[in-house]
C-alpha cells in the first residue's frame, strides 16, 4: 500500500494505473475509519482492479465554531486497517496541499446547500463540493464510493456529477448499524455511556416511522409528530429537524411516496448526529365486497 501525501506524486501514481487501463475505485474519507467506511472499501475493491482511500479533515467543511480542531485523527490506526484490506492507495494532503495560498474556487450547489443540515451549517456544502470535485479530478475514479447516512451530501454529489459532467459512477450503500441500531459514525467517539443509550431514539424513531408507514399512513407531518414524541424522551437530545424529503430536490413534501426519506438531525449533548431511511410505500390492498 502506498501512502501519498502530494498531489505531483498522485498524479504520477493514478498516471501508471491508467496506461494498465486499471479501473479505480475511490472512497473519500476523513479518516478515524469505522466498519461502515470499510464496508465501502471492500465493495470497492470487489468492483476495481486498484482502490484509492482519501484521508483529509476538510477544513472547508467546518463552521468556525465546529470541530474541526477535535475531529478524531488515528491515521496511524487508518492506515493498518486498510493495509490489512488491500488498499492500493491512501491519499493523506496537507490542507496547504490541497488548498494553497490564494486558492478562491468555489463549487455552489445553490438548490440544495440551504435545506437541512445546510441550514445551520452554512458553507458546508460548498467544502465538501469543492473536495470532493478536486478527488475526482486528481484521482480520475471509474466509482466513487459514499455512504447512505450521510444522504444530503450524497444528494449534493449526485447532483455536482450530473451538472459537471464529472464521468464518474457514484454508489451510494446502505448505512451500517451497530447491534442496538445506533448508525455508525466517528463522531460517536464524543459520546459518553448515557448519551450513546440516548442516541438511540433516532433509530427508533425511524423504526416507528417505517411502521407507520406499513400501516398505509402517509401523512409526513403525523409521521413527524410521532418521531418527535419518541425522541422527546431521551433527556439529552434536542432536535435541529425532521423532514421528509423528495431524494434529488430534498424539498419537503406532505404526502410521502416510495423513494421519499425521512432524514433527521439531533444533538445529543453537544454531538449532532444525522441519520435517515428511504420509505417503501406498500399498495393497500382492495378490498372486495363480494
Amino acid at each position: 500500500m502506498q501512502v501519498i501525501t502530494t498531489i505531483q506524486a498522485l498524479k504520477q501514481y493514478i498516471r501508471v494505473l491508467k496506461e494498465r487501463r486499471s479501473t479505480i475505485g475511490l472512497v473519500p474519507t476523513m479518516g478515524a475509519l469505522h466498519e461502515g467506511h470499510l464496508s465501502l472499501v471492500r465493495q470497492a475493491k470487489k468492483e476495481n482492479d486498484a482502490v484509492v482511500v482519501s484521508i483529509f479533515v476538510n477544513p472547508l467543511q467546518f463552521g468556525k465554531n465546529e470541530d474541526f480542531a477535535r475531529y478524531p485523527r488515528t491515521f496511524d490506526n487508518d492506515c493498518n486497517i486498510l493495509s490489512q484490506e488491500g488498499v492500493n492507495i491512501v491519499f493523506n494532503p496537507g490542507a496547504a496541499e490541497m488548498y494553497p495560498d490564494g486558492f478562491c474556487t468555489a463549487v455552489i450547489p445553490e438548490s440544495l446547500e440551504d435545506k437541512l443540515c445546510g441550514k445551520s451549517r452554512p458553507g458546508h456544502f460548498r467544502g465538501v463540493a469543492v473536495v470532493v470535485l478536486k478527488l475526482f479530478n486528481l484521482i480520475q475514479p471509474d466509482v466513487a464510493y459514499f455512504g447512505q447516512k450521510d444522504f444530503q451530501q450524497t444528494a449534493v454529489i449526485r447532483r455536482i456529477v450530473s451538472d459537471l459532467n464529472a464521468g464518474v459512477t457514484i454508489k451510494v450503500l446502505p448505512t451500517i448499524r451497530d447491534q442496538n441500531g445506533l448508525a455508525l459514525s466517528s463522531r460517536n467517539a464524543y459520546l459518553s455511556e448515557t448519551e450513546r443509550n440516548d442516541a438511540l431514539c433516532l433509530y427508533q424513531a425511524l423504526i416507528r416511522v417505517q411502521s407507520l408507514v406499513k400501516t398505509g399512513i402517509v401523512n409526513t407531518e403525523e409521521m413527524i409528530r410521532e418521531m418527535e414524541k419518541i425522541i422527546s424522551q431521551s433527556k439529552s437530545a434536542t432536535i435541529d429537524y425532521i423532514s421528509v424529503v423528495n431524494p434529488e430536490t430534498l424539498e419537503s413534501v406532505q404526502k410521502a411516496q416510495s423513494g421519499d426519506v425521512v432524514v433527521l438531525a439531533v444533538r445529543i449533548g453537544k454531538t449532532r448526529l444525522i441519520d435517515n431511511v428511504i420509505l417503501t410505500i406498500y399498495e393497500q390492498p382492495i378490498l372486495s365486497d363480494t
